[in-house]
């Protein structure tokens, strides 16, 4: 069963009264959803992976676990870098259906350009090293 999810506007609201808060010019939010497509057609995967149905079935769920020590790891490591100030995540759990949430990752940070680089740094560190998801499919 998936977890709830969590609130994103107590989350800036938290975030704006942060010790480093005056620092921030910009906040990003990461909303990672399961979809109905697989992986493999998304992307430019040559082949569907060994688990993948043969045909063009349908994802109908993902089972999703995660490293929460690395995750916490992660995000305190966020915060060493140039103009982030503010970086916080959830992650969901167990068999999350299509259209639920996966990840939530929000980050603040002094200028848009170092936001949008530690956004997609941190998202792509979790989504490489700290997941595990496999797509369940409708056969």
């Amino acid at each position: 069963m998936a977890k709830a999810e969590p609130n994103i506007t107590a989350w800036l609201a938290e975030a704006k009264q942060a010790a480093d808060a005056e620092q921030v010019g910009m906040y990003l939010l990461h909303n990672g959803v399961v979809r109905a497509t697989p992986r493999h057609s998304v992307r430019s995967e040559a082949s569907a992976p060994d688990h993948a149905p043969s045909h063009d079935a349908m994802v109908v769920a993902v089972d999703f676990s995660y490293d929460e020590a690395g995750l916490q790891k992660a995000l305190e490591e966020a915060l060493t870098w140039e103009g982030v100030f503010f970086a916080r995540a959830w992650l969901n759990e167990g068999r999350v259906a299509v259209g639920e949430s996966l990840m939530y990752v929000l980050i603040g940070a002094d200028i848009r350009p170092h936001a949008i680089s530690a956004l997609e740094k941190l998202v792509g560190n979790i989504k490489s090293n700290l997941v595990e998801e496999h797509e369940v499919f409708d056969i």
